[in-house]
């Protein structure tokens, strides 16, 4: 591992001269992960992203090209902000990696106003991210927004002055909008459940005082994340609960909403590229899954040395980077869609589609050769037992000569093997 790590950025600076070029559209999130023991200098406790509350983690945070294909891996204490990682990520790309002109796609949490004044002042830098819900209601408010626009159409670009010099294309997804709509009923609904319990105690003398009744509602409004949504009345001997319907009404108005920010010129990025772009992320994010749970099982690290976390890391992007390959060339044998020329034309607000092919091997569960359609995991289960056996002729000599053996695949794993040799890497 210590080899591995003293050759990482000779490694990325490969990766990124066979897959990142001028003008070149980078995605970057950052995940994290818990770490075993307490000696290892780079856990901290901070937010963690997999709802493991109170744990020592490390934060890492992954780049790849306009396709998702990993490049290259940073690693961060437990406790480092989102944004603080963006810039010197930034950085890299065009000093280690050599890329004058890109454009960088990040989260709304990932590229702050900082970032984006210190890219405006580089012209040959462009980035793509999202606005907070409240400076959306901003602009609904302002007037800058008319919501009435988004019923009769699902995508528009609009400008506002405070955001000058940008782009803003606005999305309405009614999908979305049911779930965010139903999720909201069922928290307040929960929320309303559990209050009543703290009512009832206080009926039956069992909490008293108004400190210690604050104190238990509390807990419960902030347990949901929904306590804007209810006013709350404490006495020492009394609870009483109403909800804001003008608060809820006012959030609900922008149930699906969001807004795409991003300093790319329309001549070089139109708003359905735009959308599709930042969208983009959702598979960076199936890569930290990948690496977390299915496939390479990330977690939870025991090294306590920085350096082997580091190269940790970079065995598993390594093994990602071939995952990565496998699973796009064996589209034909797996669920997967094929049709990926599609993504570029279609809505990218609505929900997305399976084109007729791929609706074709879900519903048949066979392939047109009548072998069946497997997932990546399946597939690859599939491909075990081929083995190569290392066999001696018997004739009792110690000398006797050698051969190697391998077991005869099956034609689909034939054919899985003849993909792999597609691969131009």
């Amino acid at each position: 591992m210590d080899w591995l790590l003293a050759g990482q950025d000779r490694i990325q600076k490969k990766l990124a001269a066979r897959h990142l070029h001028e003008d070149a559209l980078v995605l970057y999130d950052l995940s994290s992960s818990d770490v075993e023991g307490t000696h290892c200098s780079l856990a901290k406790r901070g937010y963690s992203r997999d709802g493991k509350r109170g744990t020592r983690q490390i934060n890492y945070g992954l780049l790849t090209d306009g396709r998702e294909c990993p490049v290259a891996i940073s690693v961060h204490l437990g406790n480092t902000a989102d944004s603080t990682t963006f810039l010197p990520e930034v950085t890299r790309l065009r000093e280690q990696f050599g890329i004058p002109r890109m454009v960088v796609v990040g989260d709304r949490g990932m590229i702050s106003q900082k970032a984006i004044d210190a890219m405006s002042e580089e012209s040959d830098i462009d980035w793509v991210t999202a606005l907070r819900r409240t400076s959306i209601r901003a602009l609904v408010e302002q007037g800058h927004l008319q919501m009435d626009l988004c019923d009769a159409q699902n995508l528009l670009e609009i400008s506002s002055p405070d955001f000058p010099g940008e782009r803003l294309v606005a999305c309405r997804n009614l999908e979305l909008a049911k779930l965010r709509a139903h999720t909201r009923a069922d928290l307040l609904a929960a929320t309303e459940a559990r209050l009543q319990k703290i009512q009832a105690r206080v009926q039956a003398d069992r909490l008293a005082g108004k400190d210690q009744i604050g104190v238990e509602a509390g807990k419960v409004v902030n347990r949901y994340k929904v306590s804007k949504h209810f006013a709350l009345t404490i006495t020492d001997d009394a609870l009483h609960v109403a909800r804001i319907q003008s608060h809820i009404d006012a959030e609900a108005a922008l149930d699906g909403l969001y807004i795409i920010r991003t300093s790319v010129h329309a001549k070089r990025m139109d708003a359905a590229t735009c959308v599709r772009t930042y969208t983009s992320l959702a598979q960076v994010e199936r890569a930290f899954l990948s690496m977390k749970t299915m496939d390479l099982q990330v977690r939870p690290m025991h090294h306590h040395l920085e350096g082997r976390v580091r190269a940790h890391l970079l065995v598993c992007l390594l093994a990602y980077y071939v995952e990565w390959h496998l699973r796009e060339v064996w589209r034909a044998l797996t669920f997967a869609d094929e049709d990926q020329a599609a993504k570029r034309t279609r809505d990218p607000v609505a929900p997305a589609t399976r084109s007729a092919a791929a609706q074709k091997k879900v519903a048949r569960r066979t392939l047109d050769d009548g072998s069946p359609v497997h997932s990546f995991q399946t597939l690859l289960q599939d491909l075990h037992p081929i083995v190569r056996n290392t066999c001696r002729t018997l004739t009792g000599a110690q000398d006797a000569p050698m051969f190697a053996l391998t077991t005869t695949p099956t034609p689909q794993q034939q054919r899985a093997l003849a993909l792999i040799e597609t691969i131009t890497l």
